[in-house]
């Protein structure tokens, strides 16, 4: 199962990736929890602790790597690269364990624009391919918000798409949008997840514009108390986890 799991800020796409890796990882498969967000906080979601995350260099601003692996140079205007560099070995040897899950901290591309052809965008393009076509593991993306990765092609690899809405018009919106995209792409399963919702209103209101709902989480203390804390927040409120658990049950359905 590969999944990608997107949305607008704050909405809660992390807190959803992050439960979703720790289930699957509970049940003995082998799980890579990917972040491609720039900001980058799955790793805290998962467990790790600051100390580790710290550590930690994404993937796009390793430049030796890069130049190495595209047999590109710190000039890069201009030079040719490879488009098909050697990748297979770096999840291996980036990934950070805990919890059951592999950490994979890709970060994302900073040259703007769906044209982007530069070594770092080629990595990272081939290294999510990769993953995505490795049948034993399952790979969770914890994708940037908005759209461009879905106008960079990124994540067109996938085999599923989770859009993390709140109850709200411009969350719809934005499902709406991930999923003309996505089906661009020729991904068919996409999939919107209402996370914090607080009453039956709301859960009334992305009913009746999302029909095909995979889930609703209620809202959380307990998960803001969590990212309070840096602490995984499927260590906090079983109730969430539990809502998670049944969203998982209808992916592997």
């Amino acid at each position: 199962m590969k999944i990608a799991v997107t949305g607008k800020g704050g909405v809660g796409k992390t807190t959803v990736a992050a439960i979703l890796a720790r289930l699957y990882a509970d049940e003995g498969k082998s799980v890579v929890a990917a972040d491609v967000d720039p900001d980058a906080n799955l790793g805290l979601a998962l467990g790790f602790s600051t100390e580790e995350l710290n550590s930690i260099t994404p993937i796009s601003k390793m430049k030796e790597l890069i130049n190495e692996r595209t047999g590109a140079d710190d000039t890069g205007i201009g030079k040719f690269f490879k488009i098909n560099p050697k990748v297979d070995d770096i999840p291996e040897r980036f990934a950070k364990e805990h919890n059951g899950v592999k950490l994979l901290v890709l970060g994302t591309v900073d040259t703007g624009g769906s044209g982007c052809v530069c070594p770092e965008h080629v990595l990272l393009k081939r290294l999510l391919s990769h993953l995505a076509l490795q049948e034993d593991d399952v790979v969770i993306m914890d994708m940037e918000a908005g759209l461009e990765h879905l106008g960079r092609g990124t994540t067109s690899f996938m085999d599923r798409f989770i859009v993390v809405i709140e109850p709200g018009a411009r969350s719809v919106q934005t499902y709406n949008n991930v999923k003309r995209l996505a089906l661009d792409l020729g991904i068919t399963k996409v999939d919107a997840v209402a996370n914090k919702v607080r009453n039956a209103e709301d859960e009334a209101f992305v009913r009746e514009n999302i029909p095909d709902l995979l889930g609703v989480i209620p809202y959380s203390s307990g998960v803001i108390d969590a990212d309070r804390q840096g602490k995984s927040p499927f260590d906090f409120d079983n109730a969430v986890v539990d809502e998670v658990r049944k969203i998982k049950a209808k992916i592997d359905s």
